[in-house]
């Protein structure tokens, strides 16, 4: 056979074969996105429609497919702070706020979104346990973290609520330092019809 004809073959069939496997990474990448996403995205969509079970079956999908999945992990301190099932809410909370602290690339903007976004709601659930100073703490920690992520209301927010103007951690722990400057007898930490309106942060 000639040379240049079998050279010309093996050339194709390279470039055939990188074609392919580009492709097919792109592929696989566009449709299933890193491992986890998929069953994460389906979690929180289930939050929004309020199907709590089919959320935590989908995000314990997703740590299967990725343990440590934040977006997973944040996801059912989520549905356990909507069913005021604290004590669950606050490990999965303090299991993902350790690993992020031990893993966070401070250049990793949507994790550190989500490490201020674990201090905030940690803060949440102590302020409505009444241990007002480790809830202070923790918003000053989210604040320090990325003020940003937590500076207002979310879309989520505003999806699951239809409240765009919930208390924020900032004005929270404002409000919070000012009472503990106060005697003990002239505090008010706790005002329903307002701390109703804190809602809880999913970067």
């Amino acid at each position: 056979m000639n040379p240049r004809v079998i050279k010309r073959f093996i050339i194709i069939c390279l470039v055939a074969t990188f074609v392919f496997f580009t492709v097919n990474a792109l592929f696989q990448g566009f449709f299933r996105g890193t491992p986890g996403d998929f069953y994460t995205r389906q979690g929180d969509i289930f939050i929004g429609d309020k199907k709590y079970d089919e959320a935590l079956d989908s995000f314990d999908k997703a740590l299967e497919e990725a343990p440590n999945h934040r977006g997973a992990l944040m996801g059912r301190s989520l549905v356990f702070m909507q069913r005021e099932q604290y004590t669950e809410a606050l490990a999965e909370l303090t299991h993902l706020i350790k690993f992020l602290e031990k893993t966070l690339d401070l250049k990793d903007l949507t994790g550190r979104g989500t490490l201020a976004a674990a201090y905030a709601n940690r803060g949440i659930i102590k302020d409505r346990q009444e241990k007002y100073k480790a809830a202070f703490d923790d918003y000053v920690l989210a604040l320090k973290t990325d003020e940003e992520a937590i500076d207002g209301p979310s879309l989520f927010d505003k999806i699951l609520y239809g409240n765009s103007k919930p208390s924020t951690a900032r004005s929270r722990a404002i409000y919070i330092h000012k009472q503990l400057q106060l005697p003990p007898e002239k505090r008010v930490l706790r005002i329903p019809e307002i701390d109703d309106k804190q809602r809880m942060y999913k970067p």
